[in-house]
């Protein structure tokens, strides 16, 4: 098969606010209102991202404000609503993911870690961009006519070669359905999985069957 899956340099954005390590927390907080986002990479050197500062590493100041210091368990966010500088807030070392990267290993890194976006970093760590959940969702947005094309292309034309009847595609709100008779209805689960992993494949139906069995005389 020939067809590759979308990556993150296909929907990330690459106009990004970011901060130096000597960013104070009015201008972190202004940042984030002007550019309306919840979370800003933290650079230094040539572009290179050393931390990410969130509203939650703000929200310490706040949460902490009145209580009692002896109630505090974690010392790790009092220390933090102490800090006034994007180098003591942020969190560090920052998760990233390359441009390069499959829309699939984004989302499993965003999953795992419970975030909802990445800085782009090339091989040296240098901020490349940005890529959010939003992001990963645009690849939804594609043409059912463009899916239907590239089932055909990669999965169709690959399982089933030589079927009894044309393998017919078509594809309505992202949900692909495959309908003809085909050889080896054993393949089925197998172009299940390949029409899947198609970007913008929402769910796929079968409409397919075996060659007729004739009685024996």
């Amino acid at each position: 098969m020939h067809g590759s899956p979308h990556i993150v340099s296909d929907v990330m954005t690459h106009t990004v606010a970011a901060v130096g390590r000597g960013a104070d927390f009015k201008q972190i907080v202004q940042l984030m209102e002007q550019w309306k986002v919840s979370a800003l990479p933290v650079l230094e050197g040539e572009n290179r991202v050393v931390g990410v500062v969130s509203e939650a590493d703000l929200l310490h100041k706040e949460e902490y404000r009145d209580s009692d210091p002896d109630q505090l368990r974690r010392l790790s966010d009092l220390g933090k609503a102490d800090a006034v500088t994007a180098g003591e807030l942020m969190t560090s070392p920052a998760l990233t993911v390359q441009a390069n990267a499959t829309l699939a290993q984004a989302a499993r890194i965003m999953a795992h870690a419970k975030v909802k976006r990445l800085p782009v970093v090339d091989d040296t760590g240098r901020l490349e961009g940005l890529v959010s959940r939003s992001d990963l969702l645009k690849v939804f947005l594609r043409d059912d006519e463009d899916i239907a094309e590239e089932v055909r292309r990669e999965v169709v034309s690959y399982l089933f070669r030589a079927p009894l009847s044309p393998v017919r595609v078509q594809v309505h709100d992202g949900v692909v359905t495959l309908a003809g008779q085909v050889r080896d209805t054993s393949l089925v689960p197998v172009a299940a999985r390949l029409v899947r992993a198609v970007e913008g494949v929402v769910d796929v139906d079968f409409e397919l069957t075996g060659p007729v069995r004739r009685p024996q005389p």
